[in-house]
C-alpha cells in the first residue's frame, strides 16, 4: 500500500488491489441414473455416449419403490377401518389368530409359517374387509419373490400282486381229531361194558324181599316268611319327635319333589315303579306330586287314605303333629 500527503487534515489516500475471483464454471448435468448411481456411493462416470446414459435393468425404477403406494397391511387396516370392523371381528369371521390379523397389518408375515398360508390370510382378510385382493397379492408377490410354484405330485406306482401261497394241510387239527375219536371210543365200550355187569345182577336184587318198616314221610316245609309291608315298616320306624313322609310308587311311576321348613331340597327326581323314598325333618316336610294316582303316602306311620286321580298334581305339607288323614295342602 503507498502512502500519500494528505489533502487535508488528517485525510488519506490509499491505493488498494482487489484480488480477481476465478471465473465461475457450471458443474456437468446428471442424468437420473447417474444421480441414483451416485447416491448409493458407486462410482459414477459423466459421459456423454448413449450406452451410459442408458440406465441398466437393476437400476431401473420399481414401481414398488414408490413412497405414496401403500403396502399390503396399511391397505388392509384401512380398509377395516373403513368398514367399521375391529380386529377381533376380523378374527372370528376369517377364523384367523388375532395375533396374525396385527401382524399381517403391520407387514409381519413371518408367523403365517410360509408364502401359501400368507396368501391365503390375505384373500380371506380382503374379502372379509370388502376389499379386492388381486392387487395385494400381486404385491406380496413382487415383495417376496413372485407367486411359489405348485409343486408336482409324486407318480403312482401300481402295487405288485401279492400271489396266494399254497395251503399246505393242518396235520395238527387232523391229529386232535383223531385223538378225540380214539378217546370217544374207548369210553363207549367201557360205558357197554359196565351197563352189561349191571344187568345180570337185576335178577337177584328182584328176588330179595323189602323190609317191612314205612318210609318215611316227609317232613313240610316252612312257608318263607312274608315280605314286610311298606307300611308297617313306616308305622314301626317314624320318629315321635320328628315328621316322617315315605312316598312310595307301587302301580306306577311319577315325579316327585320334597323340600324340608327350610325350603331345602330333599330330593327331585322321578320315581320308578316299586320305589320308595322316605323323608324326615325337625318341623315340615312339603311334597309335590306330579302323579298323584301312582303315589302311596305314609306320613308318622299312618297311610294316607287320599282320592287322587291318576295324572293329577298335588301339593302337600306334613308336620310331625299330622297323621294321615289331615294333611295341609300348598
Amino acid at each position: 500500500m503507498a502512502r500519500q500527503r494528505p489533502d487535508g487534515p488528517f485525510r488519506w489516500r490509499t491505493n488498494c488491489v482487489r484480488p480477481v475471483a476465478p471465473p465461475f464454471r457450471r458443474p456437468p448435468r446428471l442424468n437420473l441414473q447417474q444421480v441414483a448411481t451416485r447416491s448409493k456411493g458407486a462410482p459414477v462416470s459423466i459421459g456423454n455416449s448413449p450406452e451410459d446414459d442408458r440406465p441398466s435393468p437393476d437400476d431401473r425404477p420399481s414401481p414398488y419403490d414408490d413412497e405414496e403406494f401403500e403396502s399390503v397391511g396399511s391397505v388392509l387396516k384401512q380398509a377395516r377401518v373403513a368398514a367399521g370392523m375391529t380386529v377381533e371381528e376380523v378374527s372370528s369371521e376369517t377364523r384367523v389368530r388375532v395375533s396374525i390379523v396385527h401382524a399381517i397389518e403391520k407387514d409381519d408375515f413371518s408367523r403365517c409359517g410360509g408364502d401359501v398360508y400368507a396368501r391365503g390370510h390375505i384373500r380371506t382378510i380382503a374379502r372379509a374387509v370388502g376389499t379386492d385382493p388381486a392387487p395385494l397379492l400381486e404385491r406380496y408377490d413382487g415383495e417376496h419373490g413372485g407367486r411359489p410354484e405348485p409343486t408336482a405330485a409324486a407318480p403312482l406306482f401300481e402295487a405288485e400282486r401279492i400271489r396266494p401261497e399254497p395251503r399246505r394241510p393242518n396235520w395238527t387239527v387232523a391229529m386232535v381229531a383223531a385223538i378225540v375219536v380214539v378217546i370217544g371210543f374207548v369210553g363207549f365200550t367201557l360205558f357197554n361194558g359196565g351197563e352189561s355187569g349191571s344187568g345180570s345182577k337185576d335178577p337177584v336184587a328182584e328176588g330179595t324181599p323189602t323190609s317191612g318198616k314205612p318210609a318215611p314221610k316227609p317232613t313240610p316245609s316252612k312257608p318263607a316268611d312274608p315280605k314286610p309291608d311298606p307300611a308297617d315298616s313306616a308305622i314301626a320306624g317314624a320318629p315321635k319327635d320328628k315328621v316322617t313322609v315315605m312316598v312310595s310308587a307301587p302301580e306306577g311311576r311319577s315325579w316327585i319333589s320334597a323340600k324340608d321348613h327350610n325350603g331345602r331340597l330333599l330330593f327331585d327326581g322321578l320315581l320308578e315303579k316299586g320305589q320308595t323314598k322316605t323323608f324326615t325333618d325337625k318341623q315340615q316336610v312339603d311334597l309335590v306330586l306330579g302323579d298323584a294316582g301312582a303315589i302311596k303316602l305314609y306320613v308318622n306311620g299312618e297311610e294316607v287314605e287320599d282320592e287322587f286321580e291318576p295324572g293329577q298334581v298335588e301339593r302337600l305339607s306334613y308336620t310331625k303333629g299330622d297323621s294321615g288323614d289331615d294333611p295341609q295342602v300348598g
